[in-house]
């Protein structure tokens, strides 16, 4: 049986690009697409930058599947230095994904991949992703428009993808979420072979060094594409039924060439109520066999 026959996804960012990469290969695997984006080749054009653009796709989405969705592939727009960016990477996207909570909580094994970037490994603005993570849509807009100003536009796209990985961080474990059976991960890819990456980041090869500099990919630069839409065509499917949480960077090593093995040198720090609760259960664990034998058949025994 193919990986998603009879399952229904939704796809943003489908009008090009690694979406429309993702909504073939789900395609080709047997499944029911409903394409997202502002493109001539969709099913819903909706503009994730503001409201009523988040509303209209997600009542679309209703209509269009009233017994649920499968699975949700939230896929970022391309790299500008608009502010523009972060009202759509980051709001936009978590405004439809809790929009189609309800929907996906109707099927039985709903999955949600956020596709993110690679670039999230470097630094982003502060302000903006500190705005981003209180969901407050206003500040941050205006401290994208500060970076903007002062040159640092370019950051923004890094700086909503660093919000989106570290919201999942925050929320995949949640109750709201992989309490009720919804499973959120992300992928970050590197850069691959899209129309923008080769009109805007490879065409120079001056621009083209600091690529490799910035973002190493052993692997090669650019990167395939079908690689990044095949991993989240499994994260995104029935099988993936125990990750929760996680970034998975398709990236051609560029995590690992870049950070080693630094996020993992310090274990998990638990807080002193965490702490104490493991104490307790651990010492209840251990007089457990102790207060067996000293029952009544232990003393009559004695």
């Amino acid at each position: 049986m193919p990986l998603h026959e009879g399952r229904t996804y939704v796809v943003t960012g489908a009008d090009g690009g690694i979406g429309a990469s993702v909504a073939g290969t789900l395609e080709d695997h047997g499944a029911r697409v409903i394409r997202c984006g502002q493109g001539p080749e969709i099913d819903v054009r909706a503009d994730l930058a503001d409201d009523p653009g988040r509303d209209q796709l997600v009542q679309e989405v209703g209509r269009r599947a009233p017994g649920g969705i499968d699975g949700l592939v939230l896929v970022t727009g391309p790299v500008t230095a608009s502010e523009r960016t972060v009202h759509e990477d980051y709001f936009g996207s978590l405004a439809v994904l809790a929009g189609l909570r309800v929907v996906l909580r109707r099927k039985r094994s709903p999955r949600v991949v956020l596709v993110t970037s690679a670039s999230s490994l470097t630094a982003g603005d502060g302000d903006v992703i500190s705005a981003c993570l209180r969901g407050d849509e206003e500040l941050a807009g205006a401290a994208a428009e500060v970076a903007v100003a002062s040159g640092r536009g370019g950051e923004l796209s890094r700086s909503a993808a660093i919000a989106l990985n570290r919201w999942v961080r925050q929320s995949a474990t949640a109750e709201e979420w992989a309490g009720t059976g919804v499973v959120v991960n992300v992928v970050a890819p590197g850069l691959v072979e899209t129309d923008t990456a080769r009109d805007v980041m490879l065409a120079d090869q001056d621009q083209l060094n600091v690529l490799r500099t910035a973002l190493p990919q052993p692997l090669g630069l650019p990167g395939p594409i079908r690689a990044v839409a095949d991993a989240i065509s499994w994260m995104v499917s029935e099988q993936n039924s125990f990750m929760a949480g996680q970034i998975v960077f398709v990236d051609g090593g560029a995590d690992a060439a870049l950070r080693s093995d630094r996020p993992y040198v310090d274990g998990a720090h638990y807080s002193p109520m965490a702490m104490a609760r493991m104490m307790f259960w651990s010492l209840r664990a251990k007089a457990r066999p102790l207060l067996r034998a000293g029952g009544p058949r232990g003393r009559t025994g004695s």
